[in-house]
């Protein structure tokens, strides 16, 4: 089943007097429990192409699709809700907020959802057991490693039981180790929990551990594998 959707999605960015063209008459569908990266160079288009997925822009032309509604001209408001309620981000420099704790931060999304406290907990001491996060609940995002980061960063993604999760560079700031820790750990909650995740990267380890590569350049589909 399709649970993504993007139909000659054109996205148009001003820059002074001029135009960028970000991305270019694009089309792609990724279905539901797919392991997917969206691959290229820097300013090939992948950024942009995660934003507009995620409800974070909107195109200059063309449709994008998620979970079977149309979000392409929605309101503010109902983008939000989306976020919210269907959209997990894992981004490449954490986010995590300073002041919280690790299960804090992972409660976050939940907690603004309205999840009452002790089903909030539970939820969360059950990922940071499967994510390897057990004993860490109380310390602070300074008292952990990157990739210690990065999996409360996961955590917290997956707490809401999103349709997808949009992953944007999740290894930029990881070492080789950990970067591959992190990947073995996402695709076994995709192949456990049928978690569907999207990535965007350049990195060839990323790239070697999705089971489909979309290739872009210049904001144009290359090839699709």
């Amino acid at each position: 089943m399709a649970l993504i959707e993007l139909q000659s999605v054109t996205k148009i960015y001003p820059l002074g007097n001029q135009e960028v063209v970000a991305v270019k008459d694009f089309s792609l569908t990724i279905d539901a429990g797919e392991f997917c990266v969206l691959a290229g160079p820097s300013g090939s288009g992948k950024t942009t192409l995660l934003n507009l997925i995620g409800c974070l822009d909107q195109p200059t032309s063309g449709d994008v699709w998620l979970d079977g509604q149309n979000i392409t001209q929605a309101e503010q408001k109902t983008l939000a809700d989306i976020r919210l309620n269907k959209i997990g981000f894992i981004f490449q420099s954490y986010n995590l907020i300073p002041v919280l704790t690790a299960a804090e931060n992972a409660e976050f999304t939940l907690m603004l959802m309205g999840i009452e406290k002790n089903q909030r907990r539970n939820r969360v001491r059950q990922l940071f057991a499967e994510l390897g996060l057990g004993g860490l609940e109380n310390r602070k995002p300074s008292d952990l490693s990157g990739g210690q980061q990065q999996r409360v960063a996961i955590a917290r993604a997956m707490a809401a039981q999103p349709a997808v999760i949009l992953a944007d560079e999740p290894t930029a700031s990881l070492d080789s180790q950990a970067s591959e820790e992190l990947l073995e750990l996402m695709k076994r909650l995709n192949e456990e929990q049928g978690a569907t995740f999207v990535f965007s990267s350049h990195d060839p380890l990323v790239i070697s551990h999705a089971k489909r590569v979309v290739r872009l350049l210049d904001g144009r589909l290359v090839s699709d594998q």
